[in-house]
């Protein structure tokens, strides 16, 4: 009996291990960077890490869903800048002398709402591009994405002529600079809100459920009745909502349109992803351990940072760990198989 006991505790001592791992390693980094440098251990510190990792958390929990399905999101950078661009175009000051809409000067302001729906709505047409392409014509999702990337920048720059989009209204920079509480600002307040609807997405609808189905076998799913292409179509406009909310709240926070905007920042959602163990063998993540991946290398970002350690080395440190990071996952595939 007391053997039995003890690999019940060990047993759980490993299950406990294998699903907060990520939050043990956090705070571990926080320890080290928190004795390394004291100012790294404030509050406003924190804000900051929240505040400069909330766009591309909100890449990650897009993101999270395509390789939960199996496949990939490229596009997302480029999403960020298109709707980034649209949005910020529609409430820029009508004093200004180079208008990218010049005609809006004989229409009545647009109001700020609309813009940004406008932005959201742009940048989620190609996630439903990108869903029906993978979906119905069996592109891979790499390639796919990796075409609705240049065709999205391409149309940034195109309608910006490369230039940025400046001057925008005081009601419309509010909703990206205002802050809830004081304290904390609203684009950390809205990836806080996406933490909580993609968590129930994923686990208490029957999307989700149809999701998991997919990435896990595909065949499977369909022979059990799921519509794997409707599955695929929300999945990828999901990634690109959750791109373009990313893009207008930036732009709304700076106060510009830019399209070279998110360049590389589809990089950063996949890693933050990936590290918080979504499988890229599909079928398999959590939000909350999304969560913990962005959270991870957000305090790597922000610690390396204040620690005076050369950018091009936090770049090569933030590749090893993604490459650790799958190669972890990999082994645990196939031990599992």
């Amino acid at each position: 009996m007391e053997a039995k006991a003890g690999m019940r505790r060990q047993f759980n001592a490993k299950t406990f291990l294998g699903k907060y791992a990520m939050y043990l390693i956090l705070i571990s980094l926080i320890a080290v960077f928190g004795i390394i440098e004291p100012a790294f251990f404030t509050g406003r510190n924190f804000v900051n890490i929240l505040t400069s990792e909330s766009s591309r958390g909100l890449l990650a929990l897009g993101v999270a869903f395509c390789i939960i399905s199996r496949g990939i999101d490229l596009s997302l950078g480029s999403v960020m800048a298109v709707s980034s661009v649209f949005a910020a175009s529609l409430v820029q000051k009508l004093s200004y002398s180079t208008l990218i809409l010049p005609g809006l000067v004989n229409l009545p302001p647009i109001p700020a709402w609309v813009a940004f729906l406008v932005g959201i709505l742009v940048g989620t047409s190609f996630g439903l591009i990108n869903g029906l392409l993978i979906a119905y014509t069996k592109i891979h999702p790499f390639i796919a994405t990796l075409g609705s990337m240049v065709v999205a920048r391409g149309v940034a720059l195109l309608y910006t002529n490369a230039y940025p989009v400046p001057m925008l209204r005081e009601d419309f920079t509010q909703i990206g600079q205002g802050t809830m509480f004081g304290f904390l600002p609203n684009i950390v307040v809205v990836f806080l809100v996406m933490i909580v609807i993609a968590n129930l997405l994923l686990n208490h609808t029957r999307f989700g459920k149809n999701l998991f189905a997919v990435g896990g076998n595909v065949d499977a799913a369909r022979a059990s009745g799921i519509n794997v292409e409707r599955t695929l179509v929300a999945t990828y406009c999901w990634s690109s909502f959750c791109a373009a909310l990313a893009g207008v709240m930036v732009t709304a926070r700076s106060a510009s349109g830019i399209a070279s905007l998110g360049d590389g920042y589809e990089l950063d959602g996949i890693a933050a992803a990936t590290v918080g163990g979504v499988s890229q063998t599909g079928g398999v993540g959590s939000i909350i351990g999304c969560l913990g991946g962005i959270l991870v290398l957000g305090v790597i970002n922000n610690g390396l940072m204040i620690t005076g350690v050369s950018p091009y080395l936090q770049k090569i440190i933030k590749g090893i760990i993604i490459v650790v990071a799958v190669v972890f996952d990999m082994r645990k595939v196939a031990r599992k198989r």
